[in-house]
């Protein structure tokens, strides 16, 4: 049984997007690339044609994935004015010892990119941060056993 996967909006849209490339587009690229390494090659020690193969089974999975995950995916609409850091939230946080803020949205897992500012409810600080306040102290559980504390300075 699938799970849901929240989205924001764009998100969504962005992986919409990339499933009718991968259906249309790409489908054609490597079924062009298929014929043409077939042509009067010995099948069994062509390279290219292997190569294409391998590239249409990696495609083919990833539709897959991207039908399942589009079919159950719950849209983040704007958070509701709200004191808590919940899915969808903006967030502001200052690591103990740091004069540094960083500001992070809460995403589902197949939005997340760390370096965009986007983190996973799933990933240990976005856990950490669900549910607290502006204020507040956070301990958070890194996967190697740490721990570290966060203060939330903002939520929008």
């Amino acid at each position: 049984m699938a799970t849901n996967s929240f989205l924001t909006r764009e998100g969504y849209q962005k992986l919409q997007e990339e499933l009718e490339h991968l259906r249309t587009t790409k489908r054609e690229e490597i079924a062009a690339r298929l014929r043409e390494a077939a042509d009067g090659e010995d099948l069994i020690e062509n390279a290219e044609y292997e190569a294409a193969k391998n590239e249409q089974a990696f495609v083919e999975g990833r539709i897959k994935d991207l039908e399942l995950l589009l079919a159950t995916a719950k849209i983040i609409e704007e958070p509701k004015a709200s004191e808590s850091v919940q899915v969808g939230s903006k967030v502001t946080i200052q690591e103990v010892g740091s004069k540094t803020k960083d500001v992070y949205e809460i995403v589902g897992a197949a939005e997340a990119n760390p370096m965009e500012g986007h983190i996973s409810n799933e990933s240990p600080l976005g856990k950490a941060l669900l549910g607290h306040k502006a204020g507040e102290m956070v301990t958070v559980e890194a996967p190697d056993d740490n721990k570290y504390q966060v203060k939330i300075v903002e939520v929008a």
